[in-house]
């Protein structure tokens, strides 16, 4: 078995907070992508449609972010309190590496 995935599943619920961080970085974006492209989209029918996209990215962003924030993942608007998990990670991280 590949050293990273026996050092993932050794994680336990470290695992959760990864797979959702991912996906809330993706989802974002997601999001920006959107934006984007809809701001340079030249027909009707087109920017209808990324319009309804770009409502479900938000509507899928504000889900993780809920997730996360209920789990004690994610403390937006509380620097010292994400800091604190993000050095926790960082040093899970380099633990990981180090096994």
């Amino acid at each position: 078995m590949n050293q990273i995935v026996k050092s993932l599943v050794g994680m336990g619920g470290m695992t959760d907070q990864v797979i959702a961080t991912d996906f809330l970085i993706s989802a974002k974006e997601g999001v920006r992508n959107l934006a984007v492209t809809l701001t340079e989209t030249a027909t009707p029918e087109l920017r209808s449609t990324l319009r309804e996209q770009l409502r479900t990215a938000i509507e899928t962003h504000k889900n993780i972010s809920n997730y996360m924030i209920n789990k004690g993942y994610y403390h937006p608007g509380k620097l010292n309190e994400q800091l604190q998990v993000d050095f926790q990670a960082a040093q899970a991280a380099i633990n990981m590496v180090k096994d």
